[in-house]
């Protein structure tokens, strides 16, 4: 994530002297993503990850903390919330929430090839099955509405063309039924970056901050859209493939997610683009922040994009 919030090494050690943790000997910014801020947080003999949220409130986390607990007591690797002596994993820095989780071990992959994409599918769909157990829900953050929203806070930004394919796809958006298809605990937000590999070996999922109860196959779409593409855009079909066929061995599609798939990848494509455009026309300020090139997901939208959507 970008670094929103600045702190030093005392004050972090200061923070964390609740902690059972060891003492904190460095204290590094990560400069990638554009939501909440993070740092590696380093002791003598373990690495963890500290968020601090630029956006959300105290009482809005409990959800994503509660989840990441229930992944990972389900053999879904993804980070773990660590506690302080009180019990109390949710804090308070800089008048902000903040989190501090396990790191898990391995890094991410630029350029995935399909026994990778296949990890990815498999573990996703296990995330899915396990999320089933889980009793809290959470609106989705970017959901429908949200993408109506900020297409007309941004369509005053974009050129004629652009002005023309929002509105297109939004009026597709509005015809396109999901209510049928089955919902669940989705990760929101699986793109390459989010997935960490060590070695040959996946190491786990990570950021699950735009985790939601929404629609399972929209997930699939998200992720299949960052995982298996061309420079061009398209669909790489040997990692699509890998990805899907790995992913439906442990969680089969149903015939109205087949029928719906074409959409959802239509959708998921224009939910980036928006988040891309917004992030781009209204910068947040921050140390090592960057914004994404929007055009990058609106390529993408023009090639997922069905005949009736345009």
């Amino acid at each position: 994530m970008s670094v929103f919030t600045t702190l030093t090494l005392p004050e972090v050690q200061d923070f964390l002297q609740d902690f059972s943790i060891g003492e904190v000997t460095e204290l590094k910014g990560i400069a990638a993503g554009i939501t909440n801020t993070n740092y590696f947080v380093i002791t003598e003999t373990c690495r963890y990850v500290l968020t601090i949220f630029e956006a959300n409130t105290i009482d809005e986390l409990p959800y994503f903390v509660d989840l990441m607990a229930h992944l990972a007591e389900h053999n879904i690797p993804c980070p773990e919330p660590i506690a302080d002596k009180h019990g109390v994993a949710l804090q308070e820095i800089e008048g902000k929430p903040a989190l501090l989780v396990s790191c898990l071990q391995g890094r991410d992959v630029s350029e995935p090839d399909a026994a990778q994409c296949a990890q990815v599918g498999r573990m996703l769909a296990h995330m899915h099955l396990a999320g089933d157990a889980f009793g809290q829900q959470s609106n989705n953050q970017r959901d429908a509405a949200w993408r109506s929203n900020t297409a007309a806070q941004v369509m005053g930004k974009v050129s004629a063309d652009e002005r023309v394919l929002l509105q297109q796809v939004l009026a597709f958006q509005d015809n396109l039924d999901l209510d049928s298809l089955p919902r669940g605990v989705i990760h929101g937000d699986l793109f390459r970056d989010n997935v960490l590999f060590d070695g040959a070996a996946l190491g786990g999922f990570i950021d699950f901050y735009y985790a939601c109860h929404d629609v399972l196959a929209y997930d699939v779409a998200i992720a299949v859209n960052d995982w298996c593409l061309t420079e061009s855009g398209g669909f790489d079909e040997p990692r699509l493939n890998a990805f899907m066929q790995s992913y439906i061995e442990v969680r089969p599609f149903n015939e109205g997610e087949k029928q719906a798939w074409q959409g959802l990848l239509c959708i998921a494509a224009l939910r980036f683009w928006l988040s891309r455009l917004y992030d781009f026309h209204f910068p947040a300020e921050g140390e090592l922040t960057h914004a994404k090139d929007p055009d990058y997901f609106k390529n993408i939208l023009l090639k997922r994009a069905t005949p009736s959507a345009l």
